[in-house]
């Protein structure tokens, strides 16, 4: 097969697939992939992302496969670079080290026939084979982050992480992806459900690795986790910081009032100034996550961030920050004041001492948000300031 002369006509499905050292494994995929298309009648493109050191761009080359090679590193980053070269009307997204039956292609592409825009196949609705998947990842990371995502969107699937999906071509120029690492699988699915696209789970078999795994499972865990947040910074953030800065507020404030915090109620206190200042920048650090959210075009303007993006209302910020800041200082002076005047003699101003550090403290942290945020909307359009 001439990879370039059959690109040329009209291709009904392009197969993606990442490659990072998979020469053992990438002939077989390749040749499985070819007879699916023999069988089925389908004129298909084989697209192999390389960043490979090994002879894997070689032997694809010699396949038939055209061939990519991928400088930025990265799952999302390789699927990204396919997707500029596919023309399929259906795309197969896959993994080069042979751990999907590509014989089951013709599964996903039957419901993106009959009228579904996104298909994904499901392990473990399916049959994952011996020695396939470790423990940590079949028994707690993949069904926790399976679990998160159905939870914080509303979806109900069995495998949101699995490698072996299909697409429409017309659907996927909707999502406008973005991420390069592990959390594209994320990404993708969470865009798509943000669409509104019909997505549909079909049963796959998961066979064991020949070579050794190139995944990291606790920093790939992490990168789905971080960018979940980031679609979702405001209720498993920012709200969680409101509640630590209302309780420990509530805290200093009954404890103040009883009076006798030096000798009664100290460490208590102290705590509630720490969840008061902790809060704070819990929610000021959510607030900056949704910006960038809205930035980058995940999340919609709207209520309060709609509101912290405008430069008239940053400036509010950065007064109350100010103040809040210059009262700290200034309760802190007093302090100083009183011992000097006591000769520098034994002086109990504890709680007031601490009233001034969450002052000042506070008013350090929204005076720097309010410059980071303005600082996040220099390149936004005009009408968003």
């Amino acid at each position: 097969m001439d990879a370039e002369s059959d690109r040329k006509s009209k291709v009904d499905v392009s197969v993606i697939l990442p490659a990072l050292d998979e020469e053992h494994t990438i002939a077989e995929c390749l040749t499985k992939i070819q007879k699916v298309f023999r069988e089925n009648a389908i004129n298909g493109e084989i697209i192999v992302v390389d960043s490979s050191t090994d002879r894997t761009a070689e032997i694809a080359r010699s396949l038939g496969a055209f061939v990519i090679n991928e400088e930025s590193k990265g799952y999302g980053n390789a699927y990204l670079a396919g997707f500029r070269h596919a023309q399929g009307k259906y795309i197969v997204l896959g993994d080069a080290d042979n751990t999907y039956d590509f014989f089951e292609i013709p599964k996903l592409i039957e419901p993106l026939k009959n009228g579904a825009d996104f298909v994904i196949g499901s392990r473990f609705e399916g049959t994952i084979r011996p020695g396939s998947m470790t423990a940590l990842h079949r028994y707690i990371g993949n069904p926790l982050l399976t679990w998160m995502i159905n939870f914080i969107f509303k979806m109900h699937f069995s495998d949101a992480h699995s490698g072996f999906r299909a697409i429409t071509k017309k659907a996927l120029d909707r999502l406008q992806l973005k991420t390069g690492g592990m959390e594209f699988a994320s990404e993708m699915l969470v865009m798509a459900s943000k669409e509104q696209l019909k997505i549909v789970e079909v049963p796959i078999d998961y066979y064991p690795r020949r070579t050794p795994s190139k995944l990291h499972s606790f920093a790939d865990g992490w990168r789905h986790i971080r960018f979940v947040l980031l679609m979702k910074p405001l209720p498993f953030v920012a709200i969680p910081g409101l509640l630590f800065s209302l309780i420990g507020l509530l805290l200093m404030t009954f404890f103040y009032v009883e009076g006798n915090v030096e000798s009664s109620h100290l460490h208590t206190f102290i705590l509630g100034a720490i969840l008061v200042m902790g809060g704070i920048q819990v929610i000021l650090t959510g607030f900056l996550m949704k910006t960038y959210s809205v930035i980058h075009g995940y999340e919609n303007k709207e209520g309060i961030i709609e509101m912290l993006m405008k430069y008239s209302n940053l400036e509010k910020f950065l007064i109350l920050g100010f103040f809040l800041l210059l009262g700290g200082a200034l309760l802190g002076l007093n302090i100083l004041i009183r011992w000097v005047s006591m000769s520098f003699g034994f002086l109990s101003e504890i709680s007031t001492a601490i009233i001034s550090l969450v002052l000042i403290v506070s008013g350090t942290q929204i005076f720097l948000f309010a410059v980071f945020q303005s600082m996040m909307l220099l390149n936004e359009n005009k009408n968003h300031l």
